[in-house]
């Protein structure tokens, strides 16, 4: 197949990040939360699964790679538990057998995060688990980590202990201080690509989320300049050369959604506000609505990740389809400026899409090679 290159990441062919959890890494899991098997028993079989994981998606052609999240349960919850002063609740629902594919899911409830004291960053929360992945690959290591918005968005201020923050203010500034000490750690590491994961830009898009957001005392239109501002405080310091990107996501759980709308309430504040180098934006189906936001795509190098082929589902999308999904947006901002993946990862949490893993690496090949006959090697 022809590899799609470019000097940086975002790639021309790229991936979200997570990957369908393999069975014996399920059922090793689940031994040691039993006390069956060690914290190290269970480390060696991610060690093997992740070599095992690089290989496929170097085998596929991508350029970036993950270690699919293999040692989270979640896309968010492992990596915010490990702050200090953050507690999950355990009151949240998953969708269930009624809830149809694809659907949006109109009643669940996520884990919020609690923030019960004053926050600090414990030390690296992902540097050995990146070193471990950039010793396996030539190419780009990726690191996904959840958006500091999500010690925010989910609970507002309700969801931060007035004891140990009375002011707000001090809260932002410490949350930017975490997700600053935590991304110049990976830095220092030797990582060069970080992926903000946002869903609440995204969650913004979608009127009742909009609604509960307002009855939390909070105002929807100011707060994707607020997560900007927090999100480029903490991201001022990298290297030039490390590139950061952000995804935006309605929920992606066991192939459902939970939110709905086009990008057009945070579009323009979002491109010209965050001073990222990318976007992964999902746009797999009608919930994501249509193109027109990427009008507000500033020319230049800022690249847009369209995720027009789903990771929900094993079908493949037809080529042509796929090809004149990425011509209509080119109405609405340069081809050189837009790169190809699924809309989301294949699990975001244990759990994962309805699909197969042969069917997931049908998938990222299906990317490399749609990216490649759209964007000829040089």
């Amino acid at each position: 197949m022809a590899i799609p290159m470019q000097d940086h990441a975002p790639f021309r062919a790229d991936q979200v990040g997570s990957l369908l959890r393999p069975p014996e890494l399920k059922t090793a899991r689940d031994r040691q939360a039993k006390g069956e098997i060690s914290a190290a028993d269970l480390t060696a079989v991610e060690d093997r699964l992740i070599r095992a994981a690089v290989k496929g998606q170097e085998e596929a052609g991508l350029q970036s790679i993950t270690d699919g999240d293999f040692r989270r349960q979640s896309w968010s919850g492992d990596f915010l538990k490990a702050i200090p002063g953050v507690a999950m609740s355990e009151q949240g629902s998953q969708p269930t057998a009624d809830d149809k594919l694809g659907a949006v899911v109109k009643n669940w409830q996520p884990n919020t995060p609690r923030v019960t004291t004053t926050l600090a960053w414990p030390g690296g929360i992902q540097r050995k688990s990146f070193q471990f992945l950039k010793s396996l690959t030539t190419r780009t290591p990726k690191v996904t980590i959840p958006s500091p918005s999500m010690l925010h968005f989910r609970g507002g201020r309700g969801g931060v202990d007035q004891a140990a923050y009375p002011d707000m203010e001090k809260f932002f500034a410490d949350v930017t201080a975490v997700w600053r000490a935590e991304i110049m750690d990976l830095a220092a590491a030797g990582c060069r690509y970080v992926q903000l994961d946002d869903t609440n830009l995204a969650y913004l898009c979608d009127l009742k989320q909009r609604e509960r957001v307002t009855t939390m005392g909070e105002d929807p239109n100011q707060l994707p300049l607020l997560y900007a501002r927090i999100i480029n405080a903490a991201i001022a310091d990298r290297p030039a050369d490390m590139k950061i990107t952000v995804h935006l996501c309605r929920g992606n759980s066991l192939s459902r959604g939970f939110a709905e709308g086009g990008y057009e309430p945070v579009a323009e504040a979002m491109f010209n506000a965050l001073k990222v180098d990318g976007f992964f934006l999902e746009y797999d189906d009608a919930r994501s609505g249509d193109f027109a936001p990427l009008r507000f795509v500033p020319k230049g190098k800022l690249r847009i990740v369209l995720g027009v082929i789903t990771s929900k589902f094993g079908a493949l999308e037809p080529k042509d389809q796929i090809k004149r999904r990425i011509e209509e947006a080119t109405k609405y901002m340069p081809l050189d400026q837009i790169c190809l993946s699924a809309q989301c990862g294949f699990a975001s949490h244990t759990g994962g899409n309805i699909l197969t893993e042969a069917e997931q690496w049908a998938k990222l090949r299906h990317v490399v090679d749609i990216a490649g006959e759209i964007w000829p090697a040089s």
